[in-house]
């Protein structure tokens, strides 16, 4: 048998053919490359959702801080000028909740009016620290205190076409106790 060489049938050649064939049309990768063509389109929309909750919740943080302040400063007419109270107030409000209070900005004003059946005429206030800060001829006299806070909001990722850093404000305006 020395040198004898082995010969390979016509039909074992056909049958080798016929398992590549059927290799080729094999459904077992078509898994795996869906996988991996779906992956990045599924990272991007979990990675949008995180931050879309993240910037929800600094959005609803903001607000609540102008709330508290304009809360504080509707309490009396004198808190309703203590600008350094509703600041405290809403700084507090805005750090329980684990932020940093340098990344929010307060602004506080009253403004006075006329009430006379739902219907505000805006007036100057001459004094609305104490309760005779003014009169009306019809209605009865009003103090609003507005606050309005500005916080920033970073992205923990870049997005193509949205910037990295937002501003987020709300505005709150309350009636003054008198």
């Amino acid at each position: 048998m020395k040198g004898s060489k082995k010969t390979r049938s016509p039909g074992h050649t056909r049958k080798r053919l016929a398992l590549g064939v059927e290799m080729l049309c094999s459904q077992s990768g078509q898994s795996l490359l869906e996988l991996a063509l779906l992956t990045p389109m599924l990272l991007a929309l979990v990675l949008g959702t995180i931050e879309m909750g993240r910037f929800a919740y600094i959005s609803i943080l903001v607000g609540n801080a102008a709330r508290a302040g304009a809360a504080y400063g509707a309490q009396s007419l004198v808190q309703s000028v203590d600008t350094n109270g509703i600041q405290t107030a809403a700084d507090n409000d805005f750090q329980n909740n684990g932020q940093n209070v340098s990344n929010l900005t307060v602004n506080s004003s009253t403004s006075c009016g006329c009430d006379n059946g739902g219907t505000l005429t805006s007036a100057v206030c001459t004094s609305s620290g104490n309760s005779n800060a003014g009169g009306c001829n019809a209605g009865h006299w009003v103090v609003m205190v507005s606050v309005t806070t500005s916080g920033s909001f970073s992205s923990l990722f870049g997005f193509p076409g949205i910037p990295r850093t937002l501003t987020l404000s709300n505005t709150v305006k309350l009636r003054v106790v008198q």
